[in-house]
C-alpha cells in the first residue's frame, strides 16, 4: 500500500532503535496483521537482552548532553517534529487505521492529537515555572525550581498506537528528560513509523542519539523496564491488571509509576437531558473504535421516566450503524484489534445472559465479503443491573449496558459504584444536578463532563482517572510535573549564618 511506502514500512523492519541506529536482534519474530482484512503487514524484530542494554546506555549519555540544552531549545526540536507530523498525517493516519482498526477519521484524529501536544509542549518549553517565597530568615531567598528525571519508560495500548506515547514523549522531552519506548506488539508498525519520522528531525537538529528510544516486545521487555532502576519513571497504560505489576514492581525499587489503566465509564441521562445530544453522544462513545477506548461509554444510567423513549432512540439509531473496513469513510465501526478480543467480547455477552441480561440489540460476529479477518462483531445493548459482574468489568469491545435511576443521588451511586474512575459524563439542562455531578458528592472519576460524552478529551486539560484507573495525569494542565523532579533551593546572602530553632554554637 502507498501510505506504507511513504512511511519506509516494508518487512524486516527491525524493532530496536536508540533514534538514529537500529539493532539487528536475535529475539523472535513479531508479525502485525491487520485486523482489516487479515493481511499481514510487516515483521520486526523484537528487543533481546542486549539490544536492550544498548539502548538504555545509550539513553544515559545521552541524557547528559541534552539536559544541558535550553529548554526553548528542546522545544524547538519539538516544533518540527510536529511540522513533520503535519506532512506525514495522510499515510501515518492510514497505518493507524489500518494496524489498528479505528476508522479512518478517529486515525487521522490520533495523528492531529501528536500535532496538538507538540504545540502545547512547545509553549510549555518556556513555562517551565517554580516558585519563590519569603524566607523566615533574613537576607536568605528561597525558591523551588524543576529539573528532569533521566530516562522515561513509555509502554502504551493498542488502542492509541502513537497519540499516548507523542502525550508522553513530548513533554517529556521539552523537560530534559529522554525516552524510551516500547509500543503493544500490536501495533509495533506505528512505532516504526514514529520513530523514523522524528529521526530525520533529530538528525537534521544534531539531537543526541538516545534520546527516543524505541524496543518492541512482550511482556519481558516492559518486565525489563518496570525492574531497571536506571528508568526513574515508568509510564504505562493498559488494563488495571497490567497497570498493577508495573506499578508494584516499580514501587518495590522506590521508582515513579505514572498510570493510565481500565475504564468503566457511564453517562447519565436525566430526565432533563436535550435526547439529541444524549442519544448522539451515547453512540459515538460506545462504538467509537470499536468500544476499545479506555474512554469508551460502557454504561447508560438513565431516569426511568425517559427509559423506554431513550431505549427506542438507541435501537433506531443503532440499525443505521455500517459495519466494515476502517479506510471506507462511510462506516462507523471497524474491526477488533484480534480475534483473542473477539473471544473476549463473545464471552461477556454470555456472561451477561447468565446473570440476567437481556438484549435489545444482539450481539455476533459478522461473516462473509469483507469480514474475513474474522475481527468484525455487531455493536450491542443490554438491559442489565448495575450489581451484575459483567457490569462491573471492563470488556475493550462495542458492548453498551443500560441502567435504570430515580433520583440523581441514585444516579451517581450507580455511576461510582465500579472499581474504574476515569471519565463521566451527565446529559441534563438542570444546573443543579450539573452541579451536583460535579462537587465533591459527585462523580469519582477523574475525568466528569456535562453534555458531552465520556471519549474526546482535549489536550491541554490532565487527562487520567481514579481508584483502579491508576490516578496518573498526563497531556495539558500541570501534568509536566509528572515528569521532574522538585528541588527546594535556599540563598543566604548575609555575613553570619543563623541556625534552626535557635540553636547557637560558640566557635
Amino acid at each position: 500500500m502507498e501510505f506504507l511506502q511513504q512511511l519506509k514500512i516494508k518487512n524486516g523492519n527491525h524493532g530496536t532503535s536508540t533514534g538514529l541506529n537500529w539493532f539487528e536482534s536475535h529475539s523472535v519474530v513479531i508479525e502485525s496483521f491487520s485486523p482489516v482484512d487479515g493481511k499481514l503487514i510487516a515483521s520486526v524484530s523484537s528487543t533481546d537482552k542486549e539490544s536492550y542494554s544498548k539502548v538504555i546506555s545509550q539513553a544515559q549519555k545521552a541524557f547528559v548532553e541534552w539536559r544541558s540544552w535550553p529548554a526553548p531549545k528542546r522545544g524547538e526540536v519539538v516544533r518540527q517534529i510536529g511540522e513533520a507530523l503535519r506532512k506525514n498525517k495522510e499515510p501515518l493516519g492510514k497505518l493507524v487505521s489500518y494496524e489498528m482498526g479505528k476508522s479512518l477519521q478517529e486515525g487521522y484524529g490520533e495523528v492531529q492529537e501528536m500535532i496538538d501536544i507538540c504545540d502545547l509542549a512547545v509553549g510549555l518549553s518556556r513555562q517551565l515555572h517554580g516558585l519563590t517565597m519569603h524566607s523566615e530568615r533574613p537576607a536568605h531567598r528561597m525558591y523551588e525550581q524543576w529539573h528532569p528525571l533521566g530516562i522515561v519508560g513509555i509502554i502504551s495500548a493498542f488502542n492509541f498506537p502513537v497519540a499516548v506515547w507523542s502525550w508522553n514523549s513530548m513533554i517529556g522531552w521539552v523537560c530534559g528528560n529522554v525516552c524510551i519506548w516500547k509500543p503493544s506488539e500490536k501495533t509495533p508498525l506505528c512505532a516504526v513509523a514514529c520513530q523514523q519520522i522524528i529521526a530525520e528531525v533529530f538528525e537534521k537538529n544534531n539531537v543526541p542519539e538516545g534520546v527516543s528510544g524505541l524496543i518492541v516486545g512482550h511482556r519481558d521487555v516492559g518486565e525489563w523496564m518496570s525492574n531497571d532502576a536506571r528508568i526513574p519513571l515508568v509510564s504505562a497504560t493498559g488494563s488495571t491488571r497490567m497497570g498493577k505489576a508495573v506499578g508494584a514492581a516499580v514501587g518495590a525499587r522506590l521508582g515513579r509509576s505514572l498510570l493510565e489503566l481500565g475504564g468503566n465509564n457511564a453517562i447519565i441521562i436525566s430526565e432533563n437531558a436535550d435526547l439529541s445530544i444524549a442519544i448522539l453522544g451515547s453512540i459515538f462513545g460506545a462504538v467509537g473504535t470499536a468500544g476499545q477506548r479506555c474512554t469508551s461509554t460502557r454504561r447508560l444510567i438513565i431516569h426511568e421516566k425517559i427509559y423506554d423513549d431513550v431505549k427506542e432512540k438507541l435501537v433506531a439509531a443503532y440499525k443505521q450503524l455500517k459495519i466494515g473496513n476502517p479506510l471506507n469513510e462511510h462506516n462507523h465501526v471497524g474491526p477488533l484489534i484480534d480475534t483473542d478480543a473477539v473471544k473476549l467480547y463473545l464471552q461477556s455477552t454470555e456472561e451477561c445472559k447468565k446473570e440476567g441480561g437481556k438484549f435489545i440489540v444482539e450481539s455476533g460476529v459478522l461473516q462473509g465479503d469483507g469480514y474475513e479477518s474474522g475481527c468484525y462483531v455487531k455493536p450491542c445493548i443490554a438491559e442489565a443491573k448495575p450489581d451484575y459482574k459483567i457490569v462491573q468489568h471492563e470488556t475493550f469491545a462495542p458492548i453498551l449496558y443500560l441502567l435504570k435511576y430515580k433520583t440523581i443521588d441514585e444516579a451517581i451511586e450507580i455511576q461510582n459504584g465500579v472499581p474504574q474512575g476515569l471519565s463521566s459524563s451527565i446529559m441534563t439542562l438542570n444546573i443543579r444536578e450539573a452541579e451536583k455531578f460535579l462537587s465533591h458528592a459527585g462523580s469519582d472519576c477523574g475525568i466528569a463532563n456535562v453534555n458531552i460524552g465520556t471519549s474526546g478529551a482535549e489536550i491541554g486539560g490532565a487527562f487520567g482517572g481514579e481508584k483502579e484507573t491508576g490516578g496518573g495525569r498526563e497531556s495539558g494542565s500541570d501534568a509536566w510535573k509528572a515528569y521532574m523532579r522538585r528541588q527546594t533551593n535556599t540563598i543566604n546572602y548575609s555575613d553570619n549564618l543563623p541556625l534552626a530553632q535557635g540553636i547557637k554554637f560558640d566557635l
